[in-house]
């Protein structure tokens, strides 16, 4: 019989050296934030040398032509990505956490350790409050440095994409974040996934069609998207090549910054139908609100994610809209941004 559907790997472990003394402490997931740091660095390095970051019309005694120095590209990064991990992890305790531990007892958003000493990290992060912590960070040291906002926008978010890339595949890696049950091929069976009675007739049908024979008389773990991967594809890679060919014909500074933030949030409002939502959570806004979370039932049935990206893309797009227009007014539109 082929079965139409993955296991998730067993060799694959949270842990970089399961088992291991002290080295059982190294994740993956920590090491793909390092992967992803150091790629946008990268990148961002690349566009510095192309000029990107130039601002001659911003001419100091210490910079005659107003070129950018590698100094300021470590201290820009450097200060985007201490915002963003605060922002990360303050959204991900605050906001998605239902608990309302983090409310009574705010130190411990910052706290590495569980209630019974074991060392977790920071287990839990918000893309959505990275964005907005990495941006606060971005407006901050363009005041401080007396940059132009837009121009060095531009630049991160060309970079940010596929670092990103490797956020997603730490989550793979984690085995968490996984989407909801599908009898598509590449279907996978994540362990930690909810499991079904198979006691339902559903269930024995769901098995049945994919080629599952259920050895558990009682539960069952069904294939699901693997979501984790969409999202590193799509709001990865595919949306870097799309801001990487744009970053030499963009009419106006600030037009890379905002394509990436209404194409970021595109892809993943519709990846979301995909992926299963925090379980503690359920749908924000729901046609069904009795509707099961691991399947999709209705496409008015929308996450916390979907929302957050709603407002990315109309937002991104209005400010685009103003931008552009501000621009083409000065005459400046052809000029490239510069």
């Amino acid at each position: 019989m082929n079965f139409l559907y993955v296991n998730y790997p067993s060799w694959i472990h949270p842990q970089i050296f399961p088992g291991i003394k002290f080295l059982g402490l190294l994740r993956w997931y920590g090491l793909m934030y390092v992967f992803a740091f150091g790629t946008a660095y990268w990148i961002l390095t690349r566009l510095f040398k192309e000029g990107a970051l130039d601002s001659p019309s911003q001419a100091t005694a210490s910079s005659p032509a107003g070129k950018a120095t590698e100094d300021d590209v470590f201290s820009f990064i450097a200060s985007g990505i201490v915002f963003l991990l605060i922002g990360a992890r303050v959204f991900s305790t605050l906001i998605y956490d239902t608990t309302g531990l983090y409310w009574k007892k705010p130190w411990l958003i910052f706290w590495p350790f569980d209630a019974a000493g074991n060392f977790t990290g920071l287990a839990g992060m918000s893309y959505h409050g990275g964005f907005i912590g990495g941006l606060i960070g971005m407006i901050v040291w363009c005041r401080l440095h007396k940059k132009p906002f837009w121009k060095w926008c531009d630049a991160m978010c060309v970079a940010i994409p596929l670092g990103y890339t490797f956020g997603r595949l730490g989550n793979f890696l984690n085995g968490e974040l996984y989407g909801r049950i599908t009898t598509a091929p590449w279907g996978m069976v994540f362990p930690a996934a909810e499991k079904f009675s198979t006691s339902k007739a559903w269930v024995q049908a769901f098995a049945e069609k994919i080629g599952m024979e259920i050895a558990d008389k009682n539960l069952v773990n069904l294939p699901r998207h693997p979501s984790q991967l969409y999202e590193a594809l799509f709001e990865g890679v595919i949306l870097w090549a799309i801001l990487w060919f744009m970053r030499k014909h963009k009419k106006f500074d600030g037009q890379l910054g905002l394509s990436y933030a209404c194409g970021y949030g595109f892809f993943r409002f519709f990846i979301e139908y995909f992926r299963e939502p925090d379980a503690d959570i359920g749908y924000r806004i729901a046609k069904d609100a009795s509707a099961p979370l691991y399947t999709n039932t209705s496409l008015l049935n929308f996450s916390t994610g979907q929302i957050l990206c709603f407002l990315m893309v109309a937002g991104s797009l209005v400010t685009m809209i103003v931008l552009g227009l501000t621009h083409k007014k000065s005459g400046a539109w052809d000029a490239g941004g510069k």
